[in-house]
């Protein structure tokens, strides 16, 4: 049941019909005080409503009577209707609560999309499915990110567009695979762009492909990312970083799921599920003129936001696991050891390139050192700062590297070379070793 509050007996009866033909049941009511006698005694599936119902336009009415229907039915979605002039309006009640807003006058195929993926997404969240949850190799229990695999759980069965955000590394590209994974698209094709790297000027021929002749160079036909992903889900990347002209385009794709390809009169549809990801500020963006906010209101339906490392250390030791079983699977190594103390080392971190930077990390130790032991001394060889943990760790982790370096060049009988590479580092960096500790070295 679609419980419809509006003043306007036309708009009324307008979406009656319109819900009706497309199988919904609905109830209608003219003003807030009918509104609540209704949902006092009925749960209906969805809320369609109006933002004024006297002569004021200042959507007030609208918002209360959101904040009212909340109070009965917090779980039951909300699309407010309104005019383009009460955006603002239409984003305050986003914040207290609604689902989505439909501008007037609106367009039906989108008005259909807005409540079947509002539906859906309230059922999924009601009814967990009986398939499990593919992480796509996400790893960490941290309770943020936890809280984005639940809301990604809820959403993938459905075409909502999500919006990824977080800093580069934390690993946006795993949660729009996952989205798929656990799709109803996922025998479908996942098409990557990254708009970052793509120019203005290749904008259209890249996203919606040409035909044969549409440009110089032209010789063959050719489909573009939306039609490679037809029937899957195309994830944009970086779509902060798109210039506003290619941003006009997008939104029109978004939009109105149609697109002509270079040089053809033919219309297309593009039937995708669209993913976004970016590490930029949009608001901010869309205050400077840079970014637009019709476009930014079109592809944030459902946001996440994933947490730095930094702020997920309890979740280095399980991801450090994981970098080296696959590091070691790849290689046919046997998987070493870490001690303690180097897990402390490393969860003391600051991590700007996050995940991405730890795995660089993790895997390029492992390369360098010939032991099944990767101890502090080892990561430190590497570039990591001990300086992180602290002025009495630091002394305990210098004290350490000494004895490290001191025992191989008991072992190597004062070569050098074979020294290092007991240490599994490079001749140069066990020099600056040997300074940093006054470890003196006969016959140098």
């Amino acid at each position: 049941m679609i419980l419809i509050i509006d003043d306007d007996i036309s708009v009324r009866t307008s979406l009656r019909l319109l819900l009706k033909r497309n199988g919904y049941e609905t109830h209608e009511a003219a003003s807030p005080a009918e509104a609540i006698d209704y949902v006092r005694s009925t749960r209906p599936d969805l809320v369609l409503m109006d933002m004024n119902y006297s002569r004021s336009t200042t959507g007030e009415e609208g918002i209360t009577l959101l904040k009212q229907v909340k109070v009965f039915h917090p779980d039951v979605p909300v699309i407010l209707i309104t005019a383009w002039g009460n955006i603002p309006l239409a984003v305050e009640g986003i914040r207290a609560g609604a689902f989505d807003f439909i501008t007037k006058p609106w367009d039906n195929r989108l008005m259909l999309e807005r409540i079947a993926t509002a539906i859906a997404l309230t059922r999924n969240a009601e009814v967990k499915s009986e398939k499990k949850f593919d992480r796509s190799g996400i790893i960490g229990k941290d309770p943020r990110l936890m809280s984005v695999l639940d809301t990604i759980e809820r959403v993938a069965p459905t075409d909502a567009p999500v919006l990824i955000l977080g800093e580069n590394g934390t690993g946006k590209e795993l949660i729009a695979e996952a989205l798929h994974a656990n799709s109803r698209r996922s025998a479908a094709p996942l098409v990557k762009v990254n708009l970052g790297g793509l120019s203005q000027t290749l904008f259209e021929s890249e996203m919606f492909g040409y035909k044969r002749g549409a440009f110089t160079g032209a010789v063959t036909d050719r489909e573009g990312r939306f039609a490679k992903a037809e029937g899957g889900t195309i994830f944009l990347d970086e779509i902060g970083d798109l210039d506003l002209n290619s941003q006009v385009k997008m939104l029109r794709v978004l939009q109105e799921h149609t697109y002509e390809p270079l040089g053809d009169t033919r219309t297309r549809r593009a039937d995708v599920r669209v993913v976004c990801a970016t590490n930029a500020d949009l608001e901010a963006k869309i205050a400077a003129g840079e970014f637009r906010e019709d476009l930014f209101y079109r592809i944030n339906l459902i946001t996440v936001t994933l947490p730095p490392l930094r702020e997920r250390r309890e979740d280095i030791p399980l991801l450090v696991s994981h970098l080296l079983r696959s590091a070691c699977a790849k290689s046919g190594r046997e998987m070493p050891e870490v001690t303690p103390e180097a897990i402390a080392l490393l969860q003391a971190q600051s991590w700007p390139g996050n995940i991405r930077q730890l795995a660089n990390m993790v895997e390029r130790t492992l390369l360098v050192t010939a032991g099944n032991r990767l101890d502090t001394s080892d990561f430190i060889a590497q570039g990591l700062h001990p300086e992180a943990m602290g002025n009495k760790t630091v002394s305990a982790l210098d004290s350490t590297e000494k004895t490290a370096i001191s025992a191989a060049l008991v072992q190597a009988g004062g070569n050098l070379t074979r020294a290092a590479a007991l240490l599994g580092i490079t001749r140069q960096t066990l020099y600056r070793r040997l300074a940093k500790h006054d470890i003196k070295v006969k016959g140098e």
